[in-house]
């Protein structure tokens, strides 16, 4: 019978410099701010989400995903206590999975709790910044897709 080698859990380190990275996005998605956004997401990046199944590209990815979502809702955060990142052999990319949190809105005005997951690849430049290559952000089971928030995007 073989034994898994053991997973590729990042160092203290670089699990704090992602926890940064995330940190700082969650804040543009909160302020409602693309333009903040954009550089943490590779031009050419890949992704899913809970409005297309497949998304080619940084602009494509804004206009089918961000604008559904972040005007929509409120209060986004990472659950930094419950995220995990494996890094590869040569610390060149991480992934990480991520429990989140925001805030619907009902028709009427009212709030309701949104949990979500996340799965998000990063790749470490040659600058030492990280850059997400993939996303994959999906609503927990039974929450409700639409939301209907009005809020005000800061920057395009």
């Amino acid at each position: 019978m073989s034994q898994d080698a053991p997973l590729p859990i990042a160092d203290p380190t670089t699990t704090r410099s992602i926890f940064d990275w995330l940190e700082r996005f969650a804040a543009c998605v909160r302020a409602v701010d693309y333009a903040a956004a954009r550089p943490f997401w590779h031009s050419d990046i890949i992704s899913f989400g809970t409005y297309q199944e497949l998304i080619h590209g940084r602009a494509r990815w804004t206009e089918m995903q961000w604008d559904n979502v972040w005007p929509r809702t409120a209060d986004f955060a990472f659950d930094l206590a419950h995220t995990e990142v494996l890094i590869s052999a040569d610390g060149g990319m991480a992934t990480v999975i991520t429990p989140w949190t925001s805030t619907g809105f009902n028709p009427d005005g009212s709030r309701f709790d949104r949990p979500g997951r996340a799965t998000i690849i990063l790749a470490r430049q040659a600058d030492g910044r990280w850059l997400g290559i993939h996303s994959h952000m999906s609503l927990r089971r039974g929450v409700p897709q639409d939301s209907h928030g009005s809020r005000p995007v800061k920057a395009h």
